[in-house]
């Protein structure tokens, strides 16, 4: 009986500390100090307005027990937003504005008891967000297979370009295909369009969801197509690269295989300097849309490296419509475009992730531009390898285009 009573207080005890821990844990941290003086208040505030944000400087109080500064608004969308400084630092910078209308914004000096100061209220007049010069600068156009969405964004904001078509409803909803990017200059296609006439609408918004106007356009997409492999045909001219060996040729750069060495293409490692050309016939003379190519993933390790050895990392496509001894500089062959592979992750030469694996397994288009004229014979040339060199490894190339117009 003795012995249970024991084991019965031993487990109350218990009891009583775990709830007592889980109660301290609800609570949160608790505050430096217990001071429950309000501090000073910042003085001396000065308002910068500029596009879509403002930066505040100030005076910080000189109470010895000053944490941080916080500043309080609401977006013109209804958000509420929360600024927080050190007491380091004498200035913030307050985002998420669209600069379309004046905003109250409340700022407080906090102690390390967590007392805040008596507010200090400043009106701000952020000048327009940059989503609304982006917007101004959208063009659309008719593209092969789709939209051609070509738009400035100077200062590299975070931005997405909303592609919208309507639903079954009959409302407008955006696409999957919609683009999200932060690069200064855009021009994306969306494609996957039959070509007849077709409704868009088109938004720019922020990563405060602030969105512009809508533009509204029908387009009627260029009619794209593969073309056939079985009539593309291998070419070969005095300045082409050597092959690696006996099982490789021009033929398998469009043979449908797309992972094993013997249906893959490969220039000599032997030979470093000079030209890493490889030159076919695409059937038919044809305006380009783009090429489809894959690049030779290395089996090292268990797995498969894209960015490694002769994969292709800078390249050039050329086209013609008649064939010379292989000299580029004499005006037969059209400079169709000039490329750069970048490894998402980032990781250095041999080492890949997954994001690396993603971006590669299925190849990627290399776009044409639409005012290149058509061609029937193309050359790929190698300019730089992801060892630093200039053979090519290269698993298969499929080509769209366009051979009516």
């Amino acid at each position: 009986m003795k012995q249970n009573f024991i084991k019965f207080s031993w487990i109350l005890m218990l009891a009583v500390i775990v709830v007592l821990s889980a109660c301290s844990e609800e609570q949160g941290p608790s505050p430096l100090e217990n001071n429950t003086t309000p501090p000073g208040i910042v003085e001396n505030v000065v308002v910068e307005n500029l596009p879509g944000k403002v930066k505040l400087e100030y005076t910080l109080p000189s109470d010895k027990d000053l944490l941080y500064v916080v500043a309080r608004y609401t977006l013109e969308n209804g958000t509420p937003m929360e600024v927080k400084a050190s007491y380091y630092q004498n200035s913030m910078v307050l985002e998420g504005f669209t600069g379309l209308s004046e905003e109250e914004v409340e700022i407080y000096a906090v102690n390390r008891s967590e007392t805040e100061s008596a507010p200090v209220t400043v009106t701000v007049a952020p000048l327009e967000a940059p989503i609304f010069d982006i917007f101004r600068s959208l063009e659309t156009n008719a593209d092969f297979g789709g939209v051609r969405i070509n738009a400035l964004n100077p200062t590299e904001e975070d931005i997405a370009v909303l592609v919208m078509q309507k639903n079954v409803q009959g409302d407008w909803e955006p696409l999957a295909t919609s683009i999200y990017t932060s690069v200064d200059t855009i021009s994306r296609s969306i494609r996957g369009y039959d070509p007849v006439p077709q409704d868009f609408a088109f938004v720019v918004r922020d990563r405060w969801l602030n969105t512009t106007d809508t533009l509204f356009t029908e387009i009627t997409p260029i009619f794209e197509m593969l073309m056939p492999r079985e009539e593309m045909l291998p070419v070969t001219l005095p300045n082409d690269a050597e092959l690696i060996a006996s099982h490789t040729e021009v033929r398998d750069l469009f043979n449908g295989g797309t992972l094993e060495w013997f249906d893959s293409y490969f220039t000599s490692r032997t030979i470093d300097v000079g030209n890493h050309l490889v030159t076919f016939d695409i059937g038919k003379q044809t305006k380009l849309s783009r090429l489809h190519i894959w690049n030779f993933s290395e089996p090292i390790g268990g797995q498969r490296l894209y960015y490694y050895l002769g994969a292709m990392r800078k390249f050039r496509i050329w086209g013609a419509n008649e064939l010379n001894d292989g000299n580029l500089e004499d005006g037969t062959w059209t400079l169709m475009g000039e490329y750069e592979i970048t490894k998402p992750s980032g990781l250095p030469y041999g080492q890949e992730d997954n994001n690396d694996l993603i971006a590669a397994q299925d190849g990627a288009d290399y776009e044409i531009d639409i005012e290149k004229p058509a061609v029937r014979f193309l050359r790929i040339e190698c300019q730089l390898n992801w060892a630093g060199g200039q053979y090519m490894a290269v698993s298969e190339v499929q080509v769209y285009g366009n051979p009516n117009l």
